[in-house]
């Protein structure tokens, strides 16, 4: 390891918080995948892609819980991008206290896009993201694989796919006895915290991903895009989601964004700020010394095609690379 890496991990030791992290609600409390039943107008959700929430139901481990659901989503909302849209669950009762949803009232549903084996994959890759982020800080969204079979109205099995339940950002700053931090459309650079911004942006150096701001949210909407903010009552902290823009994913509808000097959205080009450089560094050279751990991430997700795992170790192999030789850092944002 290289000397400014070893002296950067000891930096960010040295300032790390002791906190650890409460536990998660049952549904994230494990990563082993989940079967559910989702019973409704499922096939009405796939053609009109409009309206408001209808009502469903969802059963798990015997037990069915009464839900509404309504499509949700930017690009995979539309019907050229999508056969099928992300969803929003919500529970109409409050699960029972014992039951996998304890506790659970509101939650995203990353859900297939297309129907080919390919987009499984795709799904399984974007939840990895999730798996690595984890791995680097408590202060990530936890993510749940389930199995799910999909029910129109009436009883016919329409079709069951992968797709992964988010934990909502509440939870996320509850674990980590915070706040959410509910903010106007931009936030000042100073107001984010150094440590968590560098994470944010060295990690999305890590997965190739560009479609994100920490600092400012889409228009007319609160930040963050792709981010929500956390914090203790002192500086922000950015959490990332939405990862199918990535290039660890690949998805055939993502391409480079404007402004950004790369061919494809699997070319890095590192885009955290000068001002955390420091922190910046320290941060890669955390992740650099869980080289294992996260490459090992891959291999241990139910479902992932070992090509899948071996074409995105190999990618995220690139990022060790440009870590051990210092390229990640030839450029910055001011």
């Amino acid at each position: 390891m290289r000397g400014w890496l070893y002296l950067a991990a000891m930096a960010l030791a040295a300032s790390a918080t002791t906190a650890v992290a409460a536990p998660p609600k049952p549904l994230f409390a494990s990563d082993e995948p989940i079967r559910i039943t989702i019973k409704g107008p499922i096939s009405t959700l796939a053609s009109k892609r409009t309206g408001g929430a209808q009502p469903a139901t969802l059963t798990s481990a015997g037990l069915t819980h009464p839900i509404s659901l309504a499509p949700r989503g930017i690009t995979r909302l539309r019907k050229e991008t999508c056969q099928f849209p992300p969803l929003r669950v919500e529970f109409t009762q409050p699960p029972p206290a014992g039951s996998l949803f304890q506790a659970q009232r509101r939650l995203k549903l990353v859900t297939h896009c297309r129907n080919g084996a390919d987009f499984q994959q795709k799904v399984l890759l974007e939840y990895s993201a999730y798996r690595i982020y984890n791995l680097l800080t408590p202060q990530s969204f936890r993510a749940r694989l389930a199995q799910i079979d999909y029910v129109d109205d009436g009883g016919k099995p329409t079709l069951s796919r992968i797709g992964f339940f988010l934990e909502e950002i509440e939870d996320v700053a509850t674990r980590n006895d915070m706040r959410v931090a509910h903010m106007g459309p931009r936030v000042a650079l100073g107001q984010i915290d150094p440590t968590g911004g560098a994470r944010f942006a060295v990690f999305n150096y890590l997965i190739s991903n560009y479609d994100w701001s920490m600092r400012a949210g889409p228009e007319g909407d609160e930040c963050c895009h792709n981010g929500r903010l956390i914090t203790a009552g002192g500086p922000l902290i950015p959490v990332p989601y939405d990862f199918d823009f990535s290039g660890l994913v690949d998805a055939p509808y993502a391409g480079p964004p404007e402004g950004v000097p790369i061919r494809t959205i699997r070319d890095r080009n590192y885009r955290g700020y000068c001002a955390h450089m420091t922190p910046a560094r320290a941060v890669a050279a955390q992740a650099a010394a869980r080289r294992g751990e996260i490459l090992g991430v891959f291999g241990a997700i139910p479902g992932m095609d070992p090509r899948t795992s071996q074409k995105a170790a190999a990618f995220v192999g690139g990022f060790f690379s440009d870590v051990a030789s210092g390229k990640i850092f030839k450029t910055c944002v001011s």
